[in-house]
């Protein structure tokens, strides 16, 4: 019987949730919920001196935003010192790891005449194989594993293919500190292997780190993960990921506002791939993901197709949930929310709003229409278009509005026939209408306009502007 799938995401709570990072854990969210697996949290938080509270706060809220639910409680790194110094000793008790007396100076005096030599300026430590009767009693020291001398050690990932590392690399990794803390190295394995994780997705940065954490694994027996270390994420220009090409925390996306669907939709395209599909669900992910899908190469951050995925995404989107989710990017971003009436005229627009609009503030710019409050002030160019004898026309138009079929073909017939009284063609009476209507010249189409906006606003509207309206300046 297969054993159940879990995978874990291990940030350092030093900071805001990195896009690099945010990706790790949508692989690692994925293949877990594709496979009816769990997907745990774990607070890398033993760097004391740069942990901070805020960070590990930042980064629930972006995973929260995101979407991308762990199962069981956040298990803090550092709460489990004691358990991490047990493991410790008990390689220490089979062999597997020894004491070791040598200090800084002697280390560096080692290195120092190593690099003189031309020598490998690997530490070997001389108290290696000395017998406890050997050892100076009381004196201080760190616990080290015995790390292999001959052949290799090889990691088989399912990303990179066979990982060789020669032992001749590999130092014997200290485990325990002179002061008893338990190193970062031991930390990991010992809760990966404690907390059932049999997927280690993660960034190709830590490659090194899998040989030195199997140290631990095999010197204990345990069944080793499968490892699968994914490219990091590039610049447009190929180069590591840095404040110089924009946005880099999760929360700059949010507050620019990408929809969360999008967002993941890109990421998970960003280094892995299904064929020719660009745009998809959270349950098509889910489906075909897999680890075979990724790539070696590192992935190229691209704001134009981040933008053209988040437009789909927003296009499909459900239009009672984009309220929700303009409600909440309003919020996040210290802006007020919309009141029940106007947030209702919304989501009854959202046909008319969504098509094309990549953000939220995109498509908030093209509801300015329902959003804004009589009496509308034209812009500039749109005032232009509000001239004595569109305004004559506008007089015109009203009362015939008042008993029009409201429908869009209703409307139509009406402005046609205003639009052949005068002998224009209706493009002619647009631009007024969109002036009136919106106070802009660049708007969704007029007969949307008023249909969203009901008989009596629309009329209300078309009436300020026919008898003056106020003054644009």
């Amino acid at each position: 019987m297969t054993s159940q799938v879990v995978t874990r995401f291990a940030p350092s709570p030093t900071g805001f949730l990195h896009i690099g990072g945010a990706r790790t854990a949508l692989f690692n969210w994925l293949y877990a919920r594709g496979r009816g697996g769990r997907f745990l949290l774990r607070i890398e938080d033993t760097d004391h001196a740069r942990s901070t509270q805020e960070a590990t706060q930042a980064i629930l809220d972006g995973l929260a935003w995101l979407g991308l639910d762990h199962d069981g409680e956040a298990v803090s790194q550092a709460a489990r010192a004691e358990r991490h110094r047990e493991v410790a000793h008990e390689l220490l008790a089979s062999d597997q790891a020894y004491k070791c007396f040598s200090t800084r100076d002697e280390i560096e005096t080692f290195r120092d005449t190593a690099r003189a030599e031309g020598r490998s300026t690997l530490f070997r430590s001389p108290w290696r194989d000395a017998t406890p009767d050997q050892h100076p009693e009381g004196a201080p020291h760190v616990i080290r594993i015995k790390a292999p001398r001959e052949g290799a050690v090889t990691i088989p990932d399912a990303v990179q293919g066979e990982v060789a590392i020669r032992s001749d690399q590999l130092d014997d990794m200290i485990l325990l500190r002179g002061d008893g803390t338990p190193v970062y190295m031991l930390a990991v394995a010992v809760d990966d292997h404690d907390m059932g994780v049999t997927h280690v997705i993660r960034g190709d940065d830590h490659l090194n780190n899998a040989a030195r954490q199997m140290l631990i694994y095999l010197a204990m027996d345990w069944p080793l993960p499968v490892y699968a270390h994914i490219p990091l994420i590039h610049g447009p220009d190929g180069k590591k990921l840095s404040k110089r090409h924009g946005a880099l925390g999760v929360e700059e996306y949010r507050q620019m506002g990408y929809p969360a669907a999008g967002l993941r939709n890109y990421l998970a395209r960003l280094g892995w791939s299904h064929g020719d599909d660009e745009v998809f669900t959270d349950a098509k992910a889910q489906e075909w993901f897999d680890l075979s899908g990724i790539g070696k190469a590192p992935a190229r951050l691209d704001f134009k197709k981040l933008d053209n995925i988040c437009g789909q995404h927003i296009a499909m989107m459900d239009d009672a949930a984009l309220r929700h989710e303009l409600q909440d990017f309003l919020a996040a971003t210290g802006q007020s929310r919309l009141d029940e009436g106007k947030a209702e005229l919304l989501e009854q627009g959202m046909y008319c709003l969504k098509e094309r609009a990549k953000t939220f503030p995109e498509l908030i710019d093209k509801a300015a229409f329902i959003l804004s409050v009589r009496p509308i002030v034209p812009e500039p160019k749109a005032a232009a278009q509000l001239d004595d004898v569109s305004r004559s026309i506008l007089k015109e138009l009203t009362p015939q509005l008042q008993t029009a079929n409201w429908a869009r073909c209703g409307i139509e017939t009406v402005m046609n026939g205003i639009a052949d009284a005068h002998g224009i063609k209706f493009g002619k009476l647009a631009g007024p209408l969109r002036a009136a209507l919106a106070g802009r010249s660049v708007t969704p189409s007029v007969f949307d306009m008023m249909l969203v906006l009901g008989r009596d606003e629309s009329i209300a509207r078309l009436d300020d502007a026919a008898h003056g309206g106020p003054d644009p300046s």
